[in-house]
């Protein structure tokens, strides 16, 4: 049964951005909706792709989509997605960007409904991160009935590219589930941080 690397999660390469973003973001609980709207902007982006591949344009696709402000996202044009088109910065799939257009509109619904995209998040998780304890990789799921029940809801706000495996990578990045294995610093660190939920 293959073991993790001792100290970090076996996800987590040698290159600089991936290992800040798993040392200080990845598994955190994220309770601000901007944040939560960035996540799940650049997890439908990299639908298809790497996670890496949309790393190293983080920064590009915060200057494309208005620091992921919801509202200005949700106002965009037919003429801004022809011009985010010919920006090279990010990856240039209109289905993608049209997408985030939509899912900004349907993250809006969502925020007047509930107060706040947060309290409609966490609510999947009763409020409070499931600690999986991951031993192995054997360990490592894709997908849960919770994912596959988060999906569903996003779909019936007319969300679009959130497929179960996406929002189970958003639920991992913003902390609603710790998923760092057991031999990785970071999961006692991110398990005192939800202990201190409390």
């Amino acid at each position: 049964m293959a073991k993790v690397k001792e100290g970090r999660c076996f996800w987590c390469t040698k290159d600089e951005d991936y290992i800040r973003y798993h040392d200080t973001e990845w598994g955190v609980p994220v309770y601000d909706d901007q944040k939560l709207f960035e996540f799940l902007v650049l997890e439908t982006a990299q639908a298809g792709l790497s996670w890496h591949t949309i790393l190293k344009r983080r920064d590009n696709y915060r200057k494309a989509f208005c620091n992921f402000d919801v509202d200005k996202v949700s106002n965009m044009t037919e003429a801004d997605v022809n011009r985010l088109l010919q920006d090279t910065g990010i990856i240039r799939n209109r289905a993608k960007i049209l997408a985030t257009i939509t899912n900004a509109k349907a993250f809006k619904k969502i925020q007047e409904e509930f107060g706040s995209f947060a309290l409609f998040q966490w609510q999947f998780v009763d409020g409070y991160p499931i600690d999986n304890s991951l031993k192995t990789i054997k360990d490592y799921r894709a997908t849960t009935y919770i994912s596959d029940w988060f999906t569903y809801e996003l779909k019936k706000y007319g969300f679009k590219f959130v497929g179960s495996t996406v929002i189970y990578a958003h639920m991992q990045a913003s902390g609603m589930v710790n998923d760092h294995f057991t031999n990785c610093f970071r999961h006692n660190e991110v398990k005192k941080i939800a202990e201190d939920l409390d």
